[in-house]
């Protein structure tokens, strides 16, 4: 595969791609709002989803274990984690409440009462790890890779979700909650990092292959034997994808220390 079919999308999806023209537009009017670093956060994290779910990686990630979990490490942290905090404040102070406010009846009751259940911080944490757990069970894991339908349903759930918790723990937002102070956020990051571990260590020691799709499908890399592709990829939930809570984690104290009354 040269660089150029590398680049070119391996599945073409519309939705994905009307999606990230949409957010590259908001974004583009209202750079002036976002600084120089800004910038360059939310522009690599938009860059890697476009990269990992709409080019020939997303063809490598359909056939090895290992390049699966690099898409979802993309898809649930470090893109998130760059988009949010590249994100100036006009995006993360919509929809935060300030106040109890009064009480809305009618359809848009609804609405927000659903937005604000589904953006809870705390369900975003316990989501956080429980979405991985589910994707990666194998009875459900081997249906996701071998169904376009539910594969993207798998990825975009991952994107969305690690939007939430990153926006909460990183920038204190949650759309219709009161912003989180600093020691809530540093420990939602915590909370996480435990189940990562424990997945990432169980794939890693399995004795047996526990993803026989990626051989129904075909791997691509034939030096690499199924058991030593699901170790790699049980490394990477178990290293990088606990990794990222410690980087969070220095950026808010770095961030609180700017704003000593942040701590509170």
């Amino acid at each position: 595969m040269s660089w150029w079919q590398a680049l070119q999308p391996w599945e073409f999806s519309p939705v994905l791609c009307a999606v990230t023209a949409l957010a590259a537009l908001l974004y583009w009017r209202h750079r002036s709002a976002a600084t120089g670093a800004q910038h360059a956060a939310f522009w690599s994290g938009l860059v890697l989803v476009y990269g990992v779910s709409h080019t020939g990686f997303d063809y490598y990630a359909e056939h090895e274990f290992f390049m699966h979990r690099l898409q979802h490490l993309i898809l649930h942290h470090l893109a998130p984690f760059l988009l949010v905090l590249g994100l100036p404040s006009v995006f993360l102070q919509c929809g935060v409440r300030t106040d109890d406010g009064a009480a809305q009846g009618g359809m848009r009751g609804v609405v927000r009462n659903i937005i604000r259940t589904v953006c809870n911080p705390w369900l975003s944490a316990a989501s956080f790890n429980l979405l991985v757990l589910f994707w990666l069970v194998p009875s459900v894991h081997f249906p996701a890779m071998l169904d376009w339908r539910l594969y993207r349903v798998m990825n975009f759930s991952m994107l969305v979700n690690g939007l939430l918790f990153w926006a909460a723990v990183l920038r204190g937002a949650a759309p219709g909650h009161v912003p989180l102070g600093v020691p809530r956020q540093i420990l939602l990051m915590i909370a996480v990092v435990p189940a990562q571990i424990v997945m990432g260590a169980l794939i890693f020691f399995a004795p047996h292959d526990l993803y026989p799709a990626y051989a129904l499908c075909g791997r691509v890399f034939h030096g690499l034997t199924a058991l030593q592709d699901q170790q790699i990829g049980g490394l990477i939930l178990w290293i990088p994808g606990s990794m990222m809570s410690v980087a969070g984690i220095l950026y808010v104290l770095q961030s609180s220390l700017r704003q000593p009354h942040t701590l509170l």
